[in-house]
């Protein structure tokens, strides 16, 4: 494909703008162990790209070659960034179903605000030459 239609090499990708609650969310269904959800980049390949959240699994593929690229919402996040928090670490002593909803409420509620100050400035498209690091805009 030529450059004004695209092309088929994700190489030719220099930036992916992502919406931040899309990737927030993502990170979270992945740790609730809902379907897997990634973040797909679809071809032709432009300078200035997209990645949307997508649901994986049981699709039919309408694109021949290449396919989409899917990035995992994990490779987003620093190291350094907090844990999802588990039921586990939220439970109240003396257990109350009531005040352990409302605690692991307020833990995910201050998980979503707090990841988004660990997201990564770059992020690496895998390629048949390897990978190929890419800024990342992040919308919202």
């Amino acid at each position: 494909m030529n450059g004004a239609r695209g092309s088929s090499d994700p190489t030719a990708v220099r930036s992916l703008a992502v919406t931040t609650d899309d990737l927030v969310t993502a990170l979270e269904a992945n740790r609730r162990g809902d379907d897997p959800v990634v973040l797909r980049v679809t071809p032709p390949f432009y300078g200035r790209m997209r990645a949307r959240i997508h649901r994986t699994g049981g699709e039919a593929s309408d694109y021949a070659d290449p396919e989409p690229i899917h990035l995992q919402p994990r490779v987003f996040v620093a190291d350094d960034a907090p844990a999802f928090p588990g039921p586990d670490e939220t439970r109240p002593d003396p257990y109350e179903v009531e005040a352990h909803h409302e605690r692991h409420t307020e833990a995910v509620r201050a998980w979503r605000s707090a990841v988004r100050d660990h997201l990564r400035e770059t992020v690496a498209l895998p390629t048949d030459n390897g990978p190929h690091e890419v800024e990342v805009k992040y919308l919202g």
